[in-house]
């Protein structure tokens, strides 16, 4: 018996370290609860704002933020859980997370220029959906499921009355990061 249940021990430690080097399990919850509720009280401050400069002042001071909270939480997470955020998974997460968020930050800058700003709300929502979509499957399952709601609400958002942009903003940024961040940090501690 003693050996059968040694065997056993051996096959879960073997499946444990394997799912842990295939997926980077260090997303904050409580970080992303945090981001949500910065994108709640953006939308509310940058729905008063008098010019588009101001809105979108408010929408990239809030973007820098959450990035901050993000990078800081997912940090701590990663060094109680014992992962590298520079190596395996975590840098798979971080390569294909960035790329897309990039390319928004770039388009974001052409399209104010353009006088476009009502679209933005629509990109910003459906490009982020599309890179956590692609950085979640180097995660949780709870990650590229938000993705996928972020582009449907995206999509709706591009399709929409410009007014409606905060709303939108609202909904994503905020509801659904405090949602999602809630479930990672119930099922994935923390």
């Amino acid at each position: 018996m003693e050996l059968h249940e040694a065997a056993l021990d051996n096959l879960r430690f073997i499946r444990e370290t394997m799912e842990r080097a295939g997926s980077f399990t260090a997303i904050s919850g409580w970080g992303q609860v945090v981001i949500g509720v910065t994108g709640l009280l953006a939308a509310v401050l940058a729905g008063r704002q008098g010019s588009p400069a101001d809105w979108l002042a408010v929408w990239v001071g809030a973007a820098v933020i959450a990035s901050a909270v993000g990078i800081v939480t997912t940090g701590m997470k990663a060094r109680a859980v014992g992962e590298s955020v520079r190596s395996g998974p975590g840098r798979k997460f971080v390569l294909t997370l960035a790329p897309t968020l990039v390319a928004g930050g770039v388009l974001t800058i052409v399209l104010f220029r353009a006088g476009l700003v009502g679209v933005l709300p629509g990109m910003w929502l459906t490009l982020f959906g599309a890179a956590t979509i692609a950085a979640g499957s180097y995660s949780v399952r709870a990650v590229p499921g938000m993705g996928v709601l972020f582009m449907v609400l995206g999509a709706v958002a591009l399709f929409a009355p410009p007014e409606w942009g905060d709303a939108f903003m609202a909904a994503g940024f905020g509801g659904l990061h405090v949602v999602f961040g809630t479930l990672i940090a119930r099922r994935h501690g923390g």
